[in-house]
C-alpha cells in the first residue's frame, strides 16, 4: 500500500492543570524563544516566595511533550475567580511557549482554563510577546473578551546597527568618558568589574543594595521599588539566582571606589538580547556621570559577548535616546475573560480597565512596585 493512501492524523494535544508549579516549565522554557528562556520554574518560584501566592500550572502536551506551560495564581476577590500570571513585573510577566507550538495549544489551553477561572490577567507584557499573540488569536476564535490597558512605551538599542555604522562608542564620547573617569578617580582607586553565574553570592547582592540605599531611590521614594534591598525586590532576585540557568543570565557591571561599591548596572542577558533592569549610583560622585560611564563599559562588553539588542523597557529619562535607543513595542496589561456572563460583564466594564492604565506612557516607581505585588 503506497504511503499516499495513509491519512495523516493531527498531532494529539492534551492539557492538564496541576497544583503548584510544574517541572514542565523548564522543558518549555528551553524550547521557547531565547528572549523568554528565563521563564523557568525557578523564576516563578522566586516570585511566589517573594510576593506571596499559590500557583497552579496548566500544561499542554503535544504527542506527550510539553509545548506550553502556564502558571496562574488567584488575584482579587475570590468570588470573581480571576487569576494572573505570577512573576516579577520586569522584564515582563508572561509564560513559556515552545517556538514551534503553533496555534492549537492555545485553543486547548483556553478551553481548559475556562473550567478553572473566569478571567486571566497577563502583563505587563510587550505587544510582540509570543504567548500574548497566541492567547489573543485563541480568544478571538473562542469568544473570549480580551481587554488591554496601555502601560508604557519601550525603548530598544540596536547594537548591531550602531557597530555597522562605524566606530562605537565615538571617539568624542570616549574622550568625555575619560575626562569624567579622571575626576571620579580623585575620590579613590577605581575598580570596574562584572558579576554573573556563580558570582551571585550574598556579598554581590549586598553590594548592589548598598548602592541603592545611598541613591536617589532611598532619598526621594519609600524605597519599595529598589531592586536589591530588603524593602524592595531583593528577596526575588536572590531567590531567582538559586536557578543556575537564570543566574547565568543575570549580569551586573559594578564600579567600586577604594573597594566600596559606588555604581552598578544590572541586566538579564537572554540570548542576543540584554534586558536593562536597574542602575544606580552614589550621589557623591553624581556630577561625573558614574552610571553613564559604567554603562558604556557594559555595552562594549555586551557587543563582545554577542549581544545585538538592549531592551531598556519603559520610560525615557533622556540618556537612552542620547545613547541611540529608539521606541520599541508598547507594554500593556491584558485581561482575558471567558465567554458567557463574565464576558458580557467585561464588555460593559472594559472602559474601567482601560482607564486604569497609565496613559502618560510612564510608570512611576510606586506603580511599578504595586504591579509587582498584585499578582
Amino acid at each position: 500500500m503506497p504511503l499516499s493512501d495513509f491519512t495523516r492524523l493531527p498531532p494529539l494535544l492534551t492539557a492538564s492543570v496541576g497544583d503548584g508549579l510544574a517541572s514542565a516549565l523548564d522543558t518549555v522554557a528551553g524550547r521557547a524563544a531565547p528572549t523568554h528562556g528565563f521563564l523557568r520554574y525557578g523564576w516563578f518560584a522566586a516570585a511566589l516566595a517573594a510576593y506571596g501566592g499559590h500557583a497552579r500550572t496548566l500544561t499542554v502536551l503535544r504527542e506527550g511533550a510539553p509545548v506550553l506551560a502556564l502558571p496562574f495564581a488567584p488575584t482579587g476577590p475570590a468570588a470573581l475567580r480571576i487569576a494572573a500570571v505570577p512573576g516579577c513585573y520586569w522584564p515582563f510577566r508572561s509564560f513559556p511557549v515552545a517556538q514551534d507550538a503553533g496555534a492549537e495549544p492555545f485553543d486547548v489551553a483556553l478551553d481548559t482554563l475556562a473550567r478553572h477561572v473566569n478571567a486571566l490577567r497577563i502583563g505587563p507584557v510587550y505587544d510582540d510577546d509570543p504567548a500574548l499573540a497566541g492567547l489573543r488569536a485563541a480568544a478571538a476564535s473562542r469568544g473570549w473578551v480580551a481587554l488591554d490597558r496601555f502601560v508604557a512605551e519601550s525603548f530598544l538599542l540596536d547594537m548591531a546597527a550602531l557597530r555597522a555604522e562605524g566606530i562605537w562608542p565615538r571617539n568624542s564620547t570616549l574622550r568625555k568618558n575619560r575626562f569624567h573617569e579622571k575626576h571620579i578617580a580623585d575620590h579613590g582607586a577605581l575598580d570596574w568589574s562584572f558579576v554573573s553565574g556563580a558570582g551571585w553570592r550574598d556579598e554581590a547582592f549586598d553590594d548592589l543594595a548598598a548602592v541603592e540605599r545611598k541613591s536617589w531611590i532611598a532619598e526621594r521614594t519609600d524605597g519599595s521599588d529598589a531592586k536589591f534591598t530588603t524593602a524592595g525586590h531583593g528577596a526575588f532576585w536572590r531567590a531567582a539566582a538559586a536557578d543556575p540557568v537564570v543566574a547565568g543570565m543575570m549580569w551586573a557591571a559594578v564600579l567600586r571606589i577604594d573597594g566600596e561599591p559606588a555604581a552598578f548596572s544590572f541586566d538579564l542577558n537572554a540570548g542576543a538580547l540584554k534586558y536593562a533592569i536597574a542602575n544606580s549610583y552614589d550621589p557623591r560622585v553624581a556630577k561625573h556621570s558614574p552610571g553613564k560611564l559604567l554603562y558604556y563599559r557594559n555595552l562594549v562588553r555586551a557587543i563582545d559577548d554577542g549581544i545585538t539588542t538592549v531592551d531598556w523597557g519603559a520610560g525615557d529619562s533622556g540618556y537612552k535616546r542620547v545613547i541611540g535607543a529608539a521606541a520599541g513595542p508598547a507594554i500593556r496589561d491584558w485581561l482575558f475573560v471567558r465567554p458567557g456572563l463574565p464576558g458580557m460583564i467585561a464588555r460593559l466594564a472594559g472602559s474601567l480597565w482601560r482607564r486604569s492604565g497609565n496613559r502618560a506612557g510612564q510608570l512611576a516607581a510606586n506603580d511599578l512596585a504595586n504591579a509587582a505585588s498584585d499578582a
